[in-house]
C-alpha cells in the first residue's frame, strides 16, 4: 500500500477493484468511476462471485479468489497483481463479512493508492488526511462508536471476570462431587 502518507496521484492507468461486498455495490460504483476518471483507465477485478458486474467490459481481467486457495497460489496472485502496475485499488468495506482477509491482504501488498467504498456507495481515500474518517469508520464497524461503544467496552471489561467466575464455579461443583464420591467409598 503506497501513498498512505501523501496526496500524490500515482502514475498509471489501471484500477484494481476488490469486490468484497454485495454485487450491487460494485455495480453502482463502476459508472461513477468511468464518469469521474474517464475511459482512460483499465479496470480489473478481484472477486469471489461468478460472472462480471454490470458495467465492466467483457475483456476485464478477473481474479477469482477460489482459484487461489493454497499459500503458494496466494503468493502467485500477489506477484501477478503487483506486476500489472495498478495505480489505484478500490475495495468494498460494507457490513458484510465477504472476502475480509483477502481484501486487506491485497490492499497491504499491492503498491497502489487505496480507496474504500462503503455500503452507501460513497468512497474515500485511505491516506493520512482522512485519518479521522478512517478511524470513525473502523470504530463504527467494530461497534465502538457512540453509545454502543460504552456498552461494548463494558462487555470487554466484564468478560475476563465472567470467565474466571464460571471456571471457579465449575471447579467448586466438581470438587464437591468428588468429595461426596470419596466419602461414600469410605463409608461402604
Amino acid at each position: 500500500m503506497r501513498y498512505l502518507i501523501s496526496r500524490r496521484t500515482p502514475p498509471g492507468a489501471r484500477i484494481l477493484l476488490i469486490e468484497s461486498g454485495s454485487r450491487f455495490l460494485m455495480e453502482n460504483l463502476i459508472p461513477h468511476l468511468y464518469s469521474s476518471w474517464g475511459a482512460d483507465y483499465t479496470i480489473d477485478l478481484v472477486t469471489c462471485y461468478g460472472g462480471l458486474p454490470a458495467g465492466l467490459p467483457a475483456d476485464t481481467h478477473v481474479y477469482r479468489v477460489g482459484d487461489y486457495g493454497t499459500p503458494e497460489r496466494r503468493k502467485e496472485l500477489v506477484r501477478d497483481i503487483r506486476s500489472r502496475g495498478y495505480a489505484y485499488a478500490g475495495m468494498i468495506c460494507s457490513a458484510e463479512p465477504i472476502m475480509t482477509k483477502w481484501k486487506w491482504m491485497i490492499a497491504l501488498r499491492v503498491p497502489a493508492k487505496v480507496f474504500i467504498l462503503n455500503e452507501n456507495g460513497d468512497y474515500f481515500w485511505l491516506h493520512r488526511e482522512n485519518a479521522k474518517i478512517v478511524r470513525e469508520f473502523a470504530l463504527v464497524r467494530a461497534g465502538l462508536y457512540g453509545s454502543d461503544g460504552v456498552r461494548t467496552i463494558g462487555r470487554l471489561l466484564v468478560f475476563p471476570f465472567a470467565v474466571i467466575f464460571l471456571l471457579l464455579y465449575a471447579f467448586q461443583a466438581h470438587a464437591r462431587r468428588m468429595l461426596r464420591i470419596g466419602l461414600r467409598r469410605q463409608t461402604s
